[in-house]
């Protein structure tokens, strides 16, 4: 590992743990670093304690403009607040590229036209969502009409719903291709799924990805910071590359969340110091 792709993999790493974790076993030093085809962004649930602009100040401080909002960085408000909100995390230099999760537990179209209204006005063409089995055709009808894409978060062992991507993907297999699946690859692991088969099993209904790791991995509340735990990270990045995934890998890191940058910024290093020994820049 070269001093110069040591210091692209982030400063919270050290020397030693870069050099003994086989993440690092791709890097050739002889080989120019390229952009990486892995965009790191941050659910905003991260920091659900925090406001807008503290929310603003660690996204700058985390080098990455990629942010999946949570209603409580932007609330369900009328259009035009929602919209002016929306304007200021864009004039910050913010890339909105989900809402959610948002959930759509009523069969209902009054309810499910006003979430997709609150999407159109914030400028966003992607819900990270939540319907029922039942609401699920209806909130397709709205998919259509509005051209605004549904991923389905799975939840875990207790998530009735979806459990894992793999329910997902049995649901929405002869659905609109704009319905696909949010892999939360915590909540994935928990249910003994293998994460990496799952993302390439998804393929193109892959649409969104929630990062987070665990010290067990069946245990909800074993959340480490990403690097610290069982999570395949290498592997998962690979299979992510191998199919052009296009869309982003945002941090959700629900632990320690009156203080949680200081796991956020191991997570990213970590994330970052993988991409740097696979050859990219991240």
């Amino acid at each position: 590992m070269s001093r110069r792709n040591l210091l692209r993999g982030g400063a919270m790493l050290s020397a030693s743990t870069l050099f003994s974790n086989p993440a690092f076993a791709f890097a050739d030093e002889n080989t120019p670093a390229s952009s990486s085809p892995i965009r790191l962004g941050i659910a905003s649930y991260t920091f659900r304690n925090f406001d807008q602009t503290h929310l603003i100040d660690f996204m700058r401080e985390l080098k990455t403009p990629y942010l999946n909002l949570k209603d409580v960085h932007l609330p369900m408000t009328p259009a035009d607040q929602v919209a002016k909100r929306a304007a200021e995390y864009r004039d910050a230099g913010m890339i909105l590229t989900a809402a959610g999760t948002i959930y759509f537990p009523k069969d209902d179209d009054d309810d499910i036209r006003a979430k997709f209204d609150y999407c159109k006005a914030a400028g966003i063409s992607l819900i990270v969502g939540a319907p029922t089995h039942q609401t699920l055709p209806r909130v397709e009808k709205f998919v259509k009409e509005y051209n605004i894409r549904l991923a389905i978060h799975n939840h875990g062992p207790e998530d009735k719903e979806w459990p894992s991507p793999l329910t997902v993907l049995a649901a929405v297999k002869d659905m609109d291709p704009r319905i696909g699946c949010c892999i939360d690859v915590g909540h994935t692991m928990r249910t003994g799924t293998d994460v990496v088969s799952a993302i390439r099993e998804a393929g193109p209904r892959l649409l969104d990805m929630h990062m987070k790791d665990l010290a067990k991995s069946n245990v909800k509340e074993s959340q480490v910071a990403v690097g610290d735990g069982l999570m395949p990270v290498p592997q998962i990045f690979k299979a992510l590359i191998e199919m052009n995934y296009p869309g982003q890998v945002d941090l959700e890191y629900e632990i320690f969340a009156s203080d949680p940058m200081p796991g956020v910024i191991k997570s990213f290093a970590y994330m970052r110091g993988v991409l740097a020994g696979m050859g990219y820049k991240g």
